[in-house]
């Protein structure tokens, strides 16, 4: 399984596809926020951070999550993988790996990337903005990993890319989540809070106030964990079409 990660990390790094995506959108970013910004005070920093970061889970993740969950289907490499013996357990895991992996590169350098912006627009981020920006950064992170995880059930299951896509974009864009809430909001207001966008502002709300963070965390590990599991389950049950 690490050689098969340090494979896909290989791969990955060396997509020339990614730079220019990822590269075109600070571009974009960069040219809006300057047109933008006669309007903006420091505190614009933290409020067009959460503007971002909102696009992001799209943005960013969709194009990690084709890269490394929808590619393999492309190219049928799933099958060579399976034919030469990595279990499919392995394969989930790995794939749960690489998309932490590169979620969590992407959203950590991103607030650095932010804050740069408005400091050459002559607006500097506090320690206070910085750990704000930053917790704002590691919500949309969580949130972008559990989708794709979530995902990844549909990419083993059905084994379709294009179904594969919707699905995450539709959980991306909080449709599917909205729509849960609001059936919960009359049926079990309550659970609300358990759905993976509250989960992950519990989360975020510790950070920036200084509060336990074990509670919200075992939850979200436990709801990686059922959907990784439910993930590896969908892909014995399916038959790898060659």
């Amino acid at each position: 399984m690490l050689r098969y990660i340090r494979g896909e990390i290989y791969r990955i790094i060396h997509k020339k596809s990614m730079y220019i995506f990822f590269a075109a959108v600070a571009v974009g970013y960069f040219l809006i926020t300057y047109i933008r910004s006669g309007g903006f005070t420091a505190e614009s920093i933290v409020d067009e951070a959460i503007s971002l970061f909102n696009f992001l889970p799209v943005l960013a993740g969709g194009f990690l999550f084709a890269a490394i969950y929808t590619d393999d289907l492309n190219s049928k490499n799933l099958i060579s993988l399976v034919g030469f013996g990595l279990s499919k357990t392995k394969i989930v895991i790995a794939k749960l790996i690489l998309i932490a992996l590169f979620s969590a590169v992407v959203f950590g350098f991103i607030p650095v990337f932010h804050c740069a912006i408005f400091r050459l627009l002559g607006w500097t981020a506090t320690a206070g903005i910085w750990t704000t920006v930053y917790a704002v950064s590691l919500k949309f992170f969580l949130m972008t990993a559990a989708f794709s995880v979530l995902s990844g059930i549909v990419v083993y299951g059905l084994q379709r890319t294009t179904f594969a896509i919707v699905t995450y974009i539709l959980l991306a864009f909080n449709i599917v989540s909205g729509l849960i809430a609001t059936g919960l909001r009359t049926l079990a207001p309550s659970l609300t809070e358990h759905l993976m966008s509250g989960i992950s502002d519990k989360i975020m709300e510790s950070v920036v106030g200084g509060e336990p963070l074990t509670l919200p965390v075992i939850e979200y590990i436990v709801y990686i964990m059922i959907a990784a599991a439910v993930s590896a389950l969908a892909f014995y049950k399916k038959e790898m079409e060659f």
